[in-house]
């Protein structure tokens, strides 16, 4: 299984690419809506890595 700090740098890095995307005027004008589309799924992927880092586990018994 993967380091859970490898994942939450790697969503990172995907929120940064989704990031610089609004700052790239021709990246919007040459897909239109579509650039929409990529910024959420990119958004929506870097969210999931950053959030499957629960922390560490529960040692103590409830």
């Amino acid at each position: 299984m993967h380091n859970h700090k490898t994942l939450f740098l790697i969503g990172n890095v995907i929120l940064g690419i989704a990031l610089s995307l609004f700052f790239i005027p021709p990246f919007w004008s040459e897909l239109g809506g579509w650039a929409m589309v990529v910024w959420m799924i990119l958004v929506s992927i870097g969210v999931y890595l950053i959030t499957r880092d629960k922390g560490p586990s529960k040692t103590m018994p409830d």
